[in-house]
């Protein structure tokens, strides 16, 4: 059953402040947390190409886990050069020159080992990778950050302090754990999100930015964990798991858009898929169910995007 608002797929036109015109974006997609789940990409492969969006934007955590990839009969064993390659390219075949911009970042649950084989779809031209990078959709600059604050789980790869190298009760911290591929150790010691974000973003002007982040903001209706009452040595865990630092940013900065994956069953438990910063509009495409959720959404109009579970 969906949810929000309904939603108009046409692309129109619109004005720049100073009168003159430019291309409306038209109809966006975002998904995030699809975990390898066959079907769920099968659902959005399905919904690209009955709609055609002019993007789409996967928020991280693509990739198998838990018990793993459990190909089609017929499909390729290995995931990200057999079952999504194929994909892309199928949609790609049939949607010709109207082939969404596709941008993708992986997520903490995603080993950085599969790094070489996104940029190879990148290569490929079927996505553009888009962490700790920049690039552009018409004229809304896009950006891509993957890591999230520390967690209670093993892999490292995608995690950073936040603001500092404090670790909240019961987390892991970013210097131990297991990580999938070498880093400098000045990295996993002094790396934070904040340095991070502040060496992408720049002086840049992102009034019409969007953003793509794996983690949510703290303290928001996207980053609400299922941890009420429940302590580590006595310590009650905050059941907003999301960055501060992104939540710093937001603030300071208020780009256009920010979307947001990382904590499963926050909609649920909010009842909000959606919030504000300020201006700045934040989208949590995260789900614990098995349907995929979908959000729609005009990136010169969001304020009508919606969210559906298909």
């Amino acid at each position: 059953m969906g949810t929000g608002v309904s939603y108009a797929t046409g692309r129109g036109s619109g004005r720049t402040a100073d009168g003159g015109k430019r291309a409306r974006m038209g109809s966006c997609f975002f998904a995030s947390d699809l975990h390898g789940r066959v079907e769920r990409w099968e659902k959005l492969f399905d919904a690209v190409g009955r709609e055609a969006p002019a993007a789409v934007f996967l928020g991280g955590d693509l990739l198998p886990s838990g018990l793993g990839y459990v190909p089609p009969a017929d499909g390729d064993s290995d995931f990200l050069g057999g079952f999504l390659a194929s994909g892309l390219r199928l949609l790609r075949g049939r949607l010709g020159a109207s082939y969404p911009r596709v941008f993708a970042i992986l997520g903490n649950d995603d080993p950085r080992t599969e790094e070489d084989a996104v940029l190879a779809l990148e290569r490929e031209g079927l996505w553009t990778y888009l962490h700790g990078r920049k690039d552009a959709l018409g004229d809304h600059p896009v950006y891509g950050y993957a890591c999230v604050p520390p967690t209670p789980f093993a892999l490292k790869d995608w995690e950073r302090y936040d603001l500092s190298r404090f670790v909240d009760p019961g987390a892991v911290s970013p210097e131990e754990g297991i990580r999938s591929v070498p880093v400098p150790e000045s990295e996993t010691r002094w790396g934070t999100i904040a340095l991070d974000l502040q060496a992408l973003a720049g002086g840049d002007d992102l009034s019409r930015a969007i953003l793509l982040f794996h983690s949510p903001p703290h303290h928001t209706a996207l980053d609400r964990a299922a941890l009420d009452g429940t302590a580590v040595d006595h310590a009650p865990l905050d059941p907003h798991v999301g960055s501060i630092a992104i939540r710093k940013f937001l603030a300071a900065r208020q780009p256009l858009l920010s979307l947001h994956g990382h904590v499963h069953e926050s909609a649920r438990l909010t009842g909000a898929w959606r919030d504000r910063i300020g201006r700045t509009h934040l989208f949590g495409a995260a789900h614990d169910g098995p349907e995929l959720a979908l959000v729609r959404f005009d990136a010169d109009d969001p304020e009508h995007a919606s969210r559906e579970l298909l």
